[in-house]
Formats: C-alpha cells, structure tokens, sequence
C-alpha cells in the first residue's frame, strides 16, 4: 500500500521514516569507519589513494551519494525532533522513574537520551567535516605522491589531528556518545519497522549492543592508538 501524505506525517510514518533514514546513517557509518581503519595500517599510501579515488574517480556518483546523504541526514534531524516534540506535547510531565523498567522494558539511559546524543553527533559531524574534508588541502602544502600521481595528503592530516589532546578527547566523547545512541537506535528502527516480534526483538535487541560496541570501539580506537604511539604507525 502506498503511502500517502497524511501518513507520512503521522507519529507512524514519522517513526517509519527515521528508521529508515537511521538505518542508512548507519550503513554509512560502517563504510566510513571501515575505510577509517587502513590508517592503522601505517600504510599512508592506500590510505590517500583511497581517499583521492572517492573525489576523484567516482565522478557523478559522488554527488549523487552525497546530496543523498544530505538528505537522509536532514530527514532523519526532522523527523527525530518531530517525534520527541510530539511526545513533549503529548506528556509534559516526565516520568519520575528513569531506570528501566525490568526484562519487558526496553528504557535505558541510550533510549531517554537520543535526543541530545543526536544534537552532539550533528555538532561532532559539522566540525569533522569542517577538519578533514575542508580542512588543510594541497593548497596549504599537504601533498604526496602516490604511483606517480599528486593528491592530497590526507593521512598527513589525519595523524596531526590526531596527535592533538583536545581533539582526541573530544573524538572519543563524541563517538562514545554515537555508540550510545545506535545502541538504541538500531533496534528501535526495526521496530518502527514492523519486526516487533518476541522473537525478533531480545535478538535485535542484542545486536544492537554489538553493533553500538563496534562502531564506539572502533572510532574511538583509531586515534587513540596514533596517539599514544606518537603518530608513528
């Protein structure tokens, strides 16, 4: 059945388009940390060849990928605020008890805090944009040569930043608080979904635990290892 627009707009389609939308972030996300994780290689040369080959040899596709991108992001903002505000509206008064509420409740600190660990993501994504993908480039001196072709020197970049005590610190809060937020999010999406089945939910339910420890750990891993080895990998 298709979707009209009242639906859409309703907590149903709301819920409905966030989950979709998160579940793209997500997909996003392991992509990333996943080409992430070639600088623990010390390999600097895979590492900008993988970089200059996204920019440069993707061509129209990069665009595409990124305006999507853009606009999953945006939906997924929207519709995560739209829904908390409904709530809000819906109960003004908060709950006292905020621990969970035994086997049958799904009530955590990740699930009552997904709206301000979503607002430090967007702030942590803005200023990680800002550093490395409009940061330093082969205009401030930051070039190598890799199979005879100039590009950017990215893992140049990367290593400095890294090296950097406050940035770290900042790093490993702002995706300490992402695993956090998949934590709940990832199984929450599958039951806006529809798979919200007894047998279903303790299974994502799980999941989403592992995967909330995978993408934290493995963020945070990355530049605290080049830090504490003083950049030499």
């Amino acid at each position: 059945m298709a979707l009209t627009s009242s639906m859409l707009f309703s907590s149903v389609g709301k819920k409905l388009l966030n989950a979709v939308s998160g579940l793209t972030l997500l997909g996003f996300i392991l992509a990333h940390l996943i080409g992430n994780l070639t600088l623990l290689t010390g390999n600097s040369d895979a590492f900008n060849a993988y970089g200059h080959f996204l920019i440069h040899k993707t061509g129209v596709l990069l665009y595409v990928f990124e305006y999507g991108l853009i606009v999953f992001f945006l939906l997924h903002i929207i519709t995560a605020v739209s829904v908390w505000w409904d709530q809000q509206v819906a109960r003004p008064t908060s709950y006292k008890k905020t621990a969970s509420g035994g086997d049958t409740s799904k009530k955590t600190l990740s699930s009552t805090t997904m709206i301000y660990t979503g607002a430090l993501i967007l702030v942590f994504a803005i200023m990680h944009l800002i550093t490395f993908k409009y940061g330093p480039a082969e205009a401030q001196g930051y070039t190598t040569i890799v199979d005879g072709v100039e590009m950017r020197d990215l893992y140049r970049l990367s290593i400095e930043v890294f090296l950097k005590p406050g940035y770290l610190i900042w790093y490993i809060i702002a995706n300490a608080l992402l695993g956090l937020h998949i934590r709940h999010g990832f199984w929450s999406a599958f039951q806006s979904l529809g798979l919200n089945h007894p047998r279903c939910t303790p299974i994502l339910y799980k999941l989403g635990i592992v995967v909330a420890l995978i993408m934290g750990f493995g963020f945070v891993v990355i530049p605290a290892y080049i830090y504490f080895k003083g950049g030499v990998l």
